[in-house]
């Protein structure tokens, strides 16, 4: 009787974290794994936040960034991107780059299987980023 008691309330508690959404979480910071089919180069450390008065910002790697952005439903978009003018090593600054001109592509969001937020563009392969 007992193993039948746990089993139900596993069930139960189970069942109710299924139902709830995953959502993109504002004020949240999100930490980029792979702009597109790359992946970043290691110990860089690339993020995003989006805040609750439609600004995002973060870090691009090696300056800060900051762009408008609209968030509706599943639905994403980025304006122009500005950012600080600080130089880096030019492996940096090309991914850097990439990742502004990816964030300017971007179109809609969503959760992979592992919850790994993604923002995707058009077309070609999205934005993956983890929870900080």
């Amino acid at each position: 009787m007992k193993h039948l008691t746990l089993l139900a309330l596993l069930g139960a508690s189970l069942a109710g974290c299924a139902g709830d959404p995953v959502k993109l979480q504002q004020n949240h910071t999100y930490v980029l794994e792979w702009i597109g089919e790359r992946p970043l180069i290691d110990n860089s450390h690339l993020t995003v936040t989006l805040d609750d008065a439609g600004r995002a910002y973060g870090s691009g790697g090696c300056n800060h960034w900051f762009a408008p952005y609209t968030l509706d439903g599943d639905k994403l978009t980025f304006g122009g991107v500005g950012s600080t003018r600080k130089a880096c090593a030019p492996a940096l600054m090309e991914q850097e780059h990439r990742f502004f001109e990816a964030l300017q592509t971007v179109q809609r969001w969503d959760i992979s299987p592992i919850e790994q937020v993604r923002f995707w563009p058009a077309e070609g392969k999205p934005l993956r980023l983890w929870p900080e």
